[in-house]
């Protein structure tokens, strides 16, 4: 096992780089660009770095040469043999050649593009331009490489001891979870912790830690390479890009209205059984699910990522209920600022009534809470959204407004068209 705290003290990025491979990624980027390629490979977009916890500034912690560094090494990268290999002949949600070969054929020779850079306000401006199947494979890196940054301009000044005990405190918080998770009957839940993670090596001992402490109830991981080096399931389906940058592309409010159901289409032609799972709150879960077609409440589950988890897992419950469908029988997964208070509450509220599974993210690869003076490596909540898409802005309302984003007007436009009401604001921790 890696000594993390010596990994850290001996810092040099050329010879330890932040993202090591292209497949240091979620496994839903690859299903959903795979998808991209297919369907709208033309579509130009562009995605932009949005820091919501405006207290941290960003641009005054990392230093801007060592940040473009990384990001340049990203552009380097390309899959290799034994990564696409893996790609091309492993088994995803018990189906073989998941990637198909033309898919795989570009994503090998794929070089991510440019990027453009800017200091405003203390934090940096982000942004990535260009075809949709390429830009999109921006997302996690950037996030990663900012996040890693973030937490090794804090640790800079310590002492290796100071640092050796940080890392057992943190591992011991860790494992205090695990053990508070062991034995609870029926357990499902990966890791959704790639995005905001204190660093890979972390997520790698955070997997390690589960597999070991949970055994079968830890299913699987998020991240590829760190699932195809311990060899475990990868884990993930699809994210609220798709239906963002299809609503931008909507000609009329007619077009609007049908958006988010179209690209579950494209989805259904694709995938069956686990990977058929709605995420319905982009542009508010209840009137998705009012207005969705009868084809849709026969997928296997929804995933839950913002609002009241409870009542979001309600309102599921009773929009099968209302299609004839078997709620037990379905698949419910949470996954929105989980920590093991609110996994062991959700799952005694809703085990039995439902198939429970946990998407455990930054609260499991980054809580290094209370570890270090002023609180400095607090997770915080950091994201890279598809911003525009043909020149068009893209707007995302979500079950909580203080996740939305978008310009007022077309807010306010989407709002109509999908008629959204009031919604309850809820503090956004990660």
């Amino acid at each position: 096992m890696v000594d993390i705290a010596t990994r850290v003290w001996n810092h040099k990025w050329k010879i330890d780089p932040i993202v090591r491979s292209l497949i240091d990624t979620d496994f839903y980027k690859l299903l959903m660009c795979q998808s991209v390629f297919r369907n709208q490979p033309g579509a130009r977009v562009t995605f932009s770095l949005i820091n919501r916890t405006g207290d941290i500034r960003l641009a005054e912690l990392i230093d801007e040469g060592e940040l473009r560094e990384h990001l340049d090494h990203v552009r380097s990268l390309s899959l290799t043999r034994g990564e696409s290999t893996w790609l091309r002949g492993n088994t995803f949600y018990g189906k073989r050649q998941m990637f198909r070969p033309d898919f795989m054929e570009w994503f090998e020779r794929l070089r991510l593009p440019d990027y453009s850079l800017e200091v405003r306000d203390g934090q940096y401006e982000l942004t990535f331009e260009g075809a949709w199947p390429e830009v999109m494979m921006w997302e996690i890196p950037a996030l990663t490489i900012l996040m890693e940054l973030r937490g090794r301009a804090v640790l800079h000044g310590m002492q290796k001891f100071e640092l050796q005990v940080l890392y057992a405190r943190a591992m011991t918080k860790l494992w205090e979870k695990v053990e508070r998770l062991r034995g609870v009957a029926d357990l499902r839940i990966s890791d959704f912790g790639t995005r905001r993670r204190h660093s890979f090596l972390w997520q790698d001992w955070c997997v390690q830690a589960m597999m070991e402490g949970l055994g079968g109830a830890f299913i699987g991981t998020s991240n590829c390479l760190i699932a195809m080096r311990r060899e475990v399931e990868a884990i993930g389906t699809n994210a609220h890009e798709l239906p963002m940058v299809h609503a931008a592309m909507a000609r009329d409010d007619a077009e609007l209205a049908q958006a988010p159901y179209r690209v579950l289409e494209d989805w259904h032609e694709e995938h069956d059984g686990n990977l058929r799972i709605i995420l319905p709150d982009t542009y508010g879960t209840e009137e998705f699910l009012k207005r969705a077609p009868d084809w849709l409440a026969r997928w296997t589950g929804i995933r839950i990522d913002s609002g009241d988890p409870a009542a979001g897992a309600e309102t599921a419950i009773a929009w099968w209920r209302s299609r004839g469908e078997d709620p037990a029988k379905k698949l419910v997964i949470f996954s929105d600022g989980l920590d093991v208070d609110r996994i062991l509450e959700l799952h005694a509220a809703f085990n039995g009534r439902v198939r429970v599974s946990f998407g455990w993210g930054t609260l499991l690869t980054n809580d290094f809470r209370g570890l270090v003076p002023q609180d400095a490596l607090r997770p915080f909540s950091l994201v890279c959204k598809a911003a525009a898409v043909n020149g068009r802005p893209t707007v995302k309302l979500s079950d909580n407004p203080n996740k939305s984003m978008g310009p007022a007007e077309e807010v306010e436009r989407y709002k109509r068209v999908f008629g959204l009401g009031a919604q309850q604001a809820m503090e956004v921790l990660v």
